[in-house]
């Protein structure tokens, strides 16, 4: 049987090497056990995305945890991680949901992950006591399920967060790049329900995503660009798979870089809809989120990387926004979880509130902040270096980088180095391949540039 070894994102491989019914049934029922040791015939949510056999494996899984005698309820169509989160949550019965995705890879993979019972992620003490118990062998997967349409009371109550109205009377025209993923066609509903005029591009069912990464970032965000030239739209939004996070296309079909994007939810949630609270983002993110937290008064509090570490942050139940390094957008107020669907309306209804376009927007924010420029680069190492990168990391001090000295030298995710312009520096071993992530931010890009290139030759040439 194949060993199993989870992330913080639960377990993902490619169909051709073990993504199959049995290793599904085997996760399952080891989530099932702890789950019905903890409450006994408890309710469990299953949902699944647009993958190959994402309706089977689903199936599976629910009825492995109902052979645990746990009430097992399984959506029934593909569904965003942020719906099933919120069902979840919505219901004092549920002590957590298992979904089928593998969010932004390629179709050759598929992937399972546990939510806790508010919808958030699941602990990694609870992916760690589910490998130790993790069968080797067969599992029952025999027990009875209900299926349930999750994603009608999901909609109403996401369209109940915005002023339909607004944006109505904006008369905003609006992308939508479903990216073939389990958004597809209920952010195009949901923006047309709002009174936006909306065109969706990769909306339709195709199980090899047409050679689509479903990761709502350039390259792949290509076609929305284009799109939203070719209908002189206002905006394009482009959803990753599972429609937990998403990316910003302006109306001459520039990629707005999460950098930019998330300062920007910040600001219509302080200023335009005046809620308040604590802005917490991780190490390894843009220097504009702390700026514009600032800015607006609110704390900010940086965690190492990985949104479990920002949803760690959530127990003090005073964050107004959490935010990962990709650009995921987490309101706690709504759901302990990323939610494009509703980041996007957001978005669409800072606009029509300010009656401005997203590039003004955008302007107006590198004039309040200043610009900064990122980058991130992955460097593939063999399996040796990178053992050895991660064994000299947590000791490594470079007394400079590109003719810069360090201010600020950090060892709690990976190698941090910050510099007195607000530049910074930051390399971090991945833990599951064999690369190398290094991300820099520096007010000009060639500056970012060299950085992430200085310490990297900084660091190997360290190596032993």
């Amino acid at each position: 049987m194949q060993i199993i070894r989870f992330n913080a994102k639960g377990w993902r491989t490619r169909f051709d090497d073990g993504f199959n019914e049995v290793n599904v049934a085997r996760i399952a029922d080891a989530f099932g056990y702890i789950w019905s040791e903890a409450r006994p015939k408890a309710t469990v949510y299953v949902g699944y995305d647009t993958r190959f056999a994402g309706k089977r494996h689903a199936v599976v899984a629910a009825q492995t945890l109902a052979s645990r005698g746990l009430v097992a309820i399984v959506s029934d169509a593909p569904c965003p991680t942020p719906a099933l989160g919120w069902a979840c949550q919505e219901d004092e019965s549920a002590i957590g949901a298992v979904m089928i995705t593998a969010s932004g890879a390629s179709c050759e993979y598929g992937g399972i992950s546990a939510r806790g019972y508010n919808g958030g992620p699941v602990s990694e003490e609870f992916y760690e006591a589910a490998a130790r118990i993790v069968s080797s062998g067969h599992v029952a997967s025999d027990g009875p399920y209900t299926e349930v349409d999750l994603m009608t009371p999901y909609v109403d109550h996401l369209a109940s967060l915005v002023d339909s109205e607004v944006i109505e009377a904006a008369g905003l025209s609006v992308v939508v790049d479903a990216m073939y993923g389990s958004g597809r066609g209920y952010l195009a509903r949901l923006l047309h329900r709002v009174g936006c005029r909306v065109h969706e591009i990769h909306g339709e069912h195709v199980s090899d995503f047409d050679g689509l990464h479903p990761t709502p970032t350039e390259p792949w965000v290509d076609s929305c660009e284009r799109a939203v030239r070719t209908f002189n739209a206002d905006a394009g939004i482009a959803l990753d798979g599972d429609a937990d996070r998403m990316a910003l296309i302006d109306a001459s079909g520039r990629f707005v870089t999460p950098h930019r994007m998330v300062p920007l939810v910040m600001d219509h949630l302080v200023v335009d809809r005046h809620e308040h609270g604590r802005i917490v983002d991780t190490f390894s993110s843009s220097a504009y989120v702390r700026r514009q937290a600032e800015r607006l008064g609110c704390p900010f509090t940086a965690v190492p990387m990985g949104f479990v570490r920002v949803y760690g942050e959530f127990v003090e139940k005073d964050v107004l926004l959490g935010a990962d390094e990709f650009g995921g957008v987490c309101v706690p107020s709504h759901l302990p979880e990323r939610d494009g669907l509703l980041t996007a309306l957001l978005l669409v209804e800072m606009m029509a509130v300010r009656g401005q376009s997203i590039a003004e927007l955008v302007s107006e924010l590198d004039n309040a902040l200043g610009v900064m420029h990122y980058i991130r680069r992955d460097i593939r190492l063999d399996a040796a270096s990178i053992q050895a990168f991660r064994n000299i990391l947590p000791g490594l001090n470079l007394p400079e980088v590109c003719g810069l000295t360090p201010q600020m030298v950090g060892h709690s995710d990976g190698l941090v180095l910050r510099f007195a312009d607000d530049s910074w520096v930051q390399l971090r071993p991945s833990r599951t391949d064999a690369l190398v992530r290094a991300c820099a931010e520096a007010p000009k890009a060639r500056v970012a540039e060299a950085l992430a290139e200085g310490a990297c030759k900084g660091a190997l040439a360290a190596l032993p």
